[in-house]
């Protein structure tokens, strides 16, 4: 899920660098000016539409992490909702306050003779015609991610990088439509988008459907709480542009902004691991979270970690090895400016190694609710250590200086993070436990708790008899031990004679048992086709109670049954109270 979200990360960012190309050869440097003037609004525009996708992904992980389908429901509604508020919003107000908003960038009044002001207002009413669609493409793709589309999320970005592109050459060059074109195309492009992945919302299987009766205020509520971090995130980086900028004007002019300006973007490229990361762990930090699984919110800290790091760090060495010809793609033949680019790039992308993790620690205290420590971590990383520690050098060191300043505060924010976690921890440790900011009445105690992975009818046969000689242990009577174990074997049996048996992949079943003072509830999760028990018992309540017997009996014996599926995997969830 990585690989895709990383590669979704780098189309839309080389989509966004074409943009810029064809701005500055066809449109000119007035017209890239407006497209520079524009930025701001674009920022804050585009930050509340991943708000929004990273607050659908918080509510959507808890959902799921309970089984609940119809809280799912009524998150998709509220969220379907909640962007077409918004995007009509931004659209009344550049169309009608765009003499105000263009003074208000800097562009001037719209007037003859302000050809900038007349460029930004055009770029900016092209792309908020589209603002309805850019919304609906966004929260489209934590709903794909929850339900592993990997290749339908590929798809549709697939699709929309390559219409903004043959769109923008087309309304540029052949409709001479100018900056309003530009707009134009990045907005169609998301509306092919959404159209590319309407299909999945519209089968009759999909658990997401739109339905009056489930949009409600609360929820939205959630969505904005849960995406918060998003919109103060780029309220810190927005403060972080400007000062940086300030301080490179004071330091060497106006070369050193272009220099840190492409620096930035070959930057985002490659931070686009970063993002890709650290949006899928922000989905199963969610989800772990809700189902309190502690030994997996370990294993999440742990894989993301260790996957992140080892992409970053060949990145680096990459961009290390070619980047003077890199930097060339961008100053052929400018000397000075090449010279300050390319050791910068260098730095820049050490300090690259800090950035991810940092994104990702950040994804995955917001996917656990820590919304103050992830705001906090917006904070210093941006603003409070970066900017004083870039100035400082700055002043000793000249325009070095600053690279080496950039790098020493991404790292110190790593600090930053690490010294929290211990003093919450009560001592210095790199252990997944430390970091995973859990408090010690998080979930069910290891000792009642009994995980297992089968694979095969042996190991299901030995999982039944072990769920039961762990039940009695815990005190359970004979007949709860024996109800529990009879309802793993009968579901997992099931799972492995029709669905490992459907394809030639490697197939699990993975049986989490809790056993606390009320109730014993077995999570029981396979990566086989989709299947709904629930479902499929209620389809066939009424056929003879001898056919599908051991559905039948599960849900006898069981209180309570859920499913739902999340990720591409099966997830059925059962109580029995003692």
């Amino acid at each position: 899920m990585t690989a895709t979200q990383i590669v979704s990360a780098v189309t839309v960012t080389v989509c966004l660098l074409i943009d810029s190309v064809i701005i500055g050869r066809y449109l000119g440097v007035e017209a890239m000016s407006a497209y520079g003037l524009a930025n701001p609004v674009l920022i804050i525009f585009n930050a509340l539409g991943t708000m929004t996708a990273c607050g659908v992904q918080v509510y959507l992980g808890k959902a799921m992490g309970k089984g609940d389908q119809e809280d799912c429901r009524r998150c998709f509604s509220a969220s379907i909702l909640m962007s077409l508020v918004i995007a009509f919003a931004w659209l009344f107000v550049v169309f009608a306050a765009s003499n105000p908003l263009c003074i208000l960038l800097g562009a001037g009044s719209i007037e003859p003779g302000n050809q900038v002001a007349a460029m930004t207002a055009d770029y900016l009413k092209g792309y908020m015609l589209g603002a309805p669609f850019y919304f609906l493409s966004q929260i489209m793709v934590p709903y794909l991610q929850s339900m592993g589309k990997r290749k339908l999320t590929i798809a549709s970005v697939a699709v929309m990088s390559v219409a903004d592109i043959l769109l923008d050459i087309i309304f540029v060059t052949v409709f001479k439509m100018g900056m309003f074109g530009i707009g134009l195309a990045s907005g169609l492009s998301y509306l092919l988008a959404a159209l590319t992945a309407l299909g999945f919302f519209l089968k009759k299987d999909c658990i997401f459907k739109l339905e009056p009766k489930n949009i409600n205020l609360k929820a939205v509520g959630e969505i904005i709480y849960g995406g918060n971090p998003v919109v103060v995130n780029q309220a810190f980086f927005m403060i972080r542009v400007y000062v940086l900028n300030q301080i490179l004007l004071a330091v060497s002019g106006p070369v050193a902004i272009a220099a840190l300006s492409v620096i930035s973007t070959i930057g985002n490229i490659f931070f686009s691991v970063g993002l890709g990361s650290g949006s899928i762990t922000l989905m199963l930090a969610s989800i772990f979270y809700s189902e309190e699984d502690r030994s997996s919110i370990y294993e999440l800290i742990h894989i993301m970690i260790r996957f992140s790091l080892r992409l970053i760090l060949i990145s680096v060495a990459i961009v290390h090895l070619f980047a003077p010809a890199i930097i060339n793609l961008f100053f052929a033949g400018e000397a000075e400016v090449t010279e300050i680019a390319v050791p910068g790039l260098r730095i820049y992308m050490l300090s690259m190694v800090a950035c991810v993790l940092t994104t990702v620690f950040k994804n995955y205290y917001q996917g656990t609710r820590h919304m103050r420590f992830t705001n906090m971590i917006s904070f210093f990383d941006n603003v409070a250590l970066l900017l004083p520690i870039v100035w400082l050098f700055s002043r000793i060191m000249g325009l070095r200086g600053v690279w080496i300043g950039i790098l020493i505060a991404q790292f110190a924010s790593l600090l930053f993070i690490s010294a929290v976690v211990w003093k919450n921890y009560g001592k210095v440790s790199f252990s997944r436990e430390a970091y995973s900011m859990l408090k010690e009445d998080f979930g069910a105690k290891s000792s009642d708790v009994l995980e297992m992975s089968i694979s095969d009818m042996n190991t299901a046969i030995k999982a039944s008899e072990d769920i039961r000689q762990f039940c009695l242990s815990k005190g359970l009577s004979d007949r709860i031990s024996t109800q529990l174990s009879l309802c793993v074997e009968e579901i997992v049996a099931n799972t492995i004679t029709h669905g490992f048996t459907q394809d030639d992949h490697e197939h699990n079943a993975d049986v989490r048992l809790i056993v606390d003072e009320d109730k014993c509830v077995i999570r029981i999760r396979d990566n086989c086709i989709g299947f709904d028990p629930t479902n499929y018992f209620e389809l066939h309540k009424s056929d003879s109670p001898t056919d599908h017997i051991g559905i039948r009996m599960v849900m006898k014996m069981v209180n309570e049954i859920d499913y739902i599926n999340s990720l591409g995997l099966n997830n059925l969830y059962m109580s029995i109270n003692r």
